[in-house]
């Protein structure tokens, strides 16, 4: 059910605890990839799993700003304070929890935003609000999450299965010219740049010609299975808090 075509009736009626959220981010990917390509990716892993469990699950409207101020050299990058978008996920979880949907999966598509989604969650069920995981689709694609970056292989194949025109092909030599091969510029395990303008020229990490719709259709599969089997195990799962557990 997707709560933004539901009524209110129809949310009353369902037979469900769960609920998923996708969450995003509005940012540079590049000159050949969209700023809502994290919540396009998020929206499409979450509808293809709706799409393939039997379970009846309320898709909540996603969330499109996200934590993404190391993007802030880039226009159009939008982002707010941690403290700002823990609490407005947190207060957006707590709405659903007051109907019953109470067992929630954010399904994430920004890297800038997992752990501030992770200390969402545990504040969320240490106060009996509701259980909430965060799901991060390309954490979940096997092998080849070694290969994510920004604007990179991964989100430029997933991109180019779900919603090709988006992808300006004609861009991606651009692209390729100015990326970097990796996230950030490391000495002695420690990432001394803050912000990626510091180490790519043009917001790229990695290329996004590893990255074709063949790809992204694997990715989509990956992700979805992933998030499927996720709901199937919280949906079975004793969320009482081990203090109150007999």
């Amino acid at each position: 059910m997707d709560l933004s075509d539901a009524t209110w009736t129809d949310v009353r009626d369902a037979d469900t605890e769960l609920a998923v959220v996708p969450v995003g981010s509005t940012e540079q990917h590049g000159p050949h990839a969209p700023l809502g390509t994290d919540v396009i990716g998020a929206e499409a892993v979450a509808d293809a799993a709706l799409d393939r469990t039997d379970r009846e699950v309320v898709r909540a409207p996603a969330i499109p700003v996200g934590i993404a101020a190391e993007h802030r050299q880039f226009p159009g990058t939008m982002w707010v304070s941690e403290d700002t978008f823990r609490d407005y996920v947190g207060e957006a979880v707590e709405s659903l929890a007051h109907h019953g949907l109470d067992r929630v999966v954010l399904v994430n598509g920004h890297g800038g935003n997992v752990d501030a989604l992770r200390e969402v969650g545990g504040t969320l069920i240490r106060s009996g609000t509701a259980y909430a995981v965060p799901f991060t689709w390309f954490e979940a694609v096997g092998d080849h999450s070694a290969d994510m970056g920004h604007g990179g292989p991964l989100e430029t194949a997933l991109l180019r299965h779900v919603d090709p025109d988006l992808v300006r092909e004609d861009r991606i030599d651009e692209a390729r010219a100015g990326r970097a091969d990796g996230w950030g510029e490391w000495t002695s395990h420690t990432n001394l740049a803050y912000d990626a303008a510091e180490f790519t020229d043009n917001g790229v990490v990695g290329d996004p010609a590893d990255g074709d719709a063949r790809r992204g259709e694997e990715l989509l599969d990956l992700a979805a299975d992933a998030l499927v089997r996720l709901l199937e195990t919280i949906a079975e799962r004793d969320v009482a808090r081990p203090e109150d557990r007999s």
